[in-house]
């Protein structure tokens, strides 16, 4: 993991890559609690057996789990040990470029690509990237907005 002392720190990394998480495992059971939880109930995401006669494939994972897992292993990558908060702004570019199919190993890849004095906080812009192992395209790609504090 990457440690920033204070966000001037941080933000003197734009352009760099951050890192990268551990890899991850997408399970049938998660997928399962997230269609439960959103009511996306697609079959697409939670019957296998009907993925596998329609499709010769297994489920594949949400879009939207997959964006939710942006925060949780961003953590792996990066702190700021200055911060008192952080501030989830926005997303731009958001792209769902291939499908994740249930039991893929799947990690993210952080770069700080701008940050700008805002509103009393440092507003930062990230490239995440979800990749697959073993396959080349990413299955998302998303600019994430953040706010920082420092009180």
């Amino acid at each position: 993991m990457r440690v920033f002392k204070t966000l001037d720190e941080y933000a003197s990394a734009v352009g760099e890559e951050l890192g990268k998480s551990d890899w991850m495992v997408i399970d049938q059971a998660t997928i399962d609690k997230f269609a439960d939880t959103t009511g996306d109930d697609q079959w697409i995401h939670t019957d296998p057996e009907q993925c596998m006669e329609r499709l010769n494939h297994g489920t594949i994972a949400h879009g939207y789990y997959t964006l939710s897992l942006v925060p949780v292993l961003g953590k792996q990558i990066y702190s700021i040990e200055s911060a008192t908060r952080g501030i989830n702004y926005g997303s731009n570019k958001l792209r769902f470029n291939t499908p994740i199919p249930v039991g893929s190993r799947i990690r993210l890849r952080s770069f700080l690509q701008d940050a700008r004095r805002r509103a009393g906080g440092l507003m930062v812009t990230r490239l995440e990237k979800i990749e697959i192992e073993g396959q080349d395209k990413p299955a998302l790609t998303v600019e994430t907005l953040s706010l920082y504090y420092e009180d």
